[in-house]
C-alpha cells in the first residue's frame, strides 16, 4: 500500500470517527428529529389514503351509473325487438357492449383502489403503533438524559466544592468551640457569684435539711386544715 493511500485511509477513518462522535453527542436530537420526520410522512400517507378513498368512491359512482345505462339500453333493445327492428336492436346491443367494456375497466379500477386502500390502512396502523412506541421511548430517553446530566453536574460540583465544604466545616467547628467556651465562662461566673453572695452555702444547707426551704402552698394548706379540724 502506497503512502498516499495510507494517508487517504487515515483521513477516511478520522472522518468516520468524527461523524460517529457527532452522532453520539447528538443522538437524542437526531432520534427526536427522525420521529418528527416519521410523523410528517405518516400525515402525508393519511392524506394520500384520503385521496385514494375519494377516487374509489368516484369510481363506485361511475360503476353505478354505467350499470344503470346497461339496464336502460337493454330495455331499449328489448323494445326494438318487440317492434321487429333488429337493426336498431343491433345498434343498441353495440352500445351496451361499449358500456360494458367501460364498466369492466371501472370495476377493475375499483378493485385496485380497494386493495390499495386496504394496504394503506394496514401500513398506517402499523406505522402509528410503531411511532407511538418510539414517542414513548423518546420521553424515557430524554428523561434519562436529563437525570444523567443532573447527576453529572452534582458530582462535578461536589468534587470541585469538596475543599470549600471542608473549609466551611472547620469554620463551623471553630464557632461551636468558641460558643462553648463562652457558655463555660458564663456558668463559671454564675457559680462564682453565688459563692460570693452566700447562695451556694444556703443551697447546701437546704439540701442537707439543716435549713428549711420555702414553704410550699400544699404544706401551708395542709397546716390550715389541721388547725381547723383540731
Amino acid at each position: 500500500m502506497s503512502l498516499l493511500t495510507k494517508i487517504f485511509t487515515a483521513l477516511r477513518g478520522g472522518a468516520r470517527e468524527l461523524g460517529e462522535t457527532i452522532v453520539d453527542h447528538n443522538g437524542v436530537r437526531i432520534f427526536e428529529q427522525e420521529i418528527k420526520d416519521a410523523e410528517t410522512a405518516l400525515d402525508k400517507a393519511k392524506r394520500d389514503l384520503t385521496e385514494v378513498m375519494a377516487q374509489e368512491m368516484q369510481v363506485s359512482r361511475k360503476i353505478e351509473s354505467l350499470s344503470t345505462d346497461v339496464a336502460k339500453h337493454e330495455d331499449y333493445a328489448a323494445k326494438a325487438l318487440e317492434q321487429g327492428n333488429e337493426a336498431l336492436a343491433l345498434d343498441i346491443a353495440q352500445k351496451i357492449a361499449d358500456i360494458q367494456s367501460e364498466l369492466d375497466i371501472q370495476k377493475q379500477a375499483q378493485a385496485n383502489f380497494a386493495a390499495h386502500v386496504t394496504r394503506l390502512k394496514n401500513l398506517i396502523k402499523q406505522t402509528s403503533k410503531a411511532l407511538a412506541d418510539m414517542q414513548r421511548q423518546l420521553v424515557m430517553v430524554k428523561t434519562t438524559q436529563n437525570v444523567q446530566k443532573a447527576t453529572t453536574a452534582i458530582t462535578q460540583n461536589y468534587a470541585s466544592g469538596s475543599s470549600k465544604l471542608l473549609t466551611a466545616k472547620e469554620s463551623l467547628d471553630r464557632i461551636k468551640v468558641k460558643q462553648q467556651n463562652m457558655e463555660d465562662r458564663l456558668k463559671a461566673g454564675e457559680l462564682l457569684q453565688s459563692e460570693f453572695d452566700g447562695q451556694d452555702l444556703e443551697k447546701k444547707l437546704k439540701e442537707a435539711g439543716i435549713v428549711q426551704g420555702d414553704h410550699k402552698a400544699q404544706e401551708i394548706l395542709a397546716n390550715l386544715k389541721a388547725k381547723k379540724n383540731g
